[in-house]
């Protein structure tokens, strides 16, 4: 049986493209939509510019085509600094597992990088696709909660949460 793998690069300037493919009704349907051209810029910036954490485009290591994105960076969550995680695969790559892989993969570059303790997934309830990446990739579920994503739309997710010292 060949099980498929994924391999993480860090992002650079030449993936923006990704960020157009991603950002499909499909693919942001669980977060208030698709982004304007302007908001899309502005998050490749971030993403080629962040210092606390780090984005990846995701290949499959046999074909090495880019599958997705998935990432970490900083935030403040409860009062504490946490890692926080979100990912995409798109659609022709869905239901392969790759994302659980790649959720996998990112654990292990945060545990890597030191500083914070633990890292936060926040899927909408209603995403039964990334909360089951969060279960397949150890997270534990802390309950629902009302999340900001992105600003200025509020929805219902689930805080999932991995402990790096564990």
């Amino acid at each position: 049986m060949d099980v498929e793998r994924v391999r993480l690069r860090p992002w650079a300037d030449s993936d923006f493209w990704l960020l157009g493919r991603l950002n499909s009704p499909e693919m942001t349907e669980h977060l208030g939509g698709p982004e304007t051209e302007a908001q899309i810029e502005a998050r490749h910036r971030r993403y080629v510019g962040l210092e606390l954490g780090c984005m990846y485009r995701v290949e499959s290591a046999g074909s090495a085509e880019t599958v997705g994105s998935i990432g970490y960076w900083e935030r403040e969550w409860r009062g504490e600094p946490v890692w926080e995680t979100g990912w995409g695969v798109l659609p022709a790559f869905q239901g392969r597992g790759l994302a659980a892989l790649a959720a996998r993969a990112v654990i292990e570059a945060a545990r890597a990088a030191g500083r914070n303790r633990h890292v936060h997934a926040f899927p909408s309830v209603g995403h039964h696709a990334s909360n089951s990446v969060c279960r397949k990739a150890g997270f534990t579920l802390l309950g629902e909660v009302e999340f900001e994503y992105p600003k200025g739309h509020w929805l219902t997710s689930n805080d999932w949460r991995l402990d790096l010292g564990a």
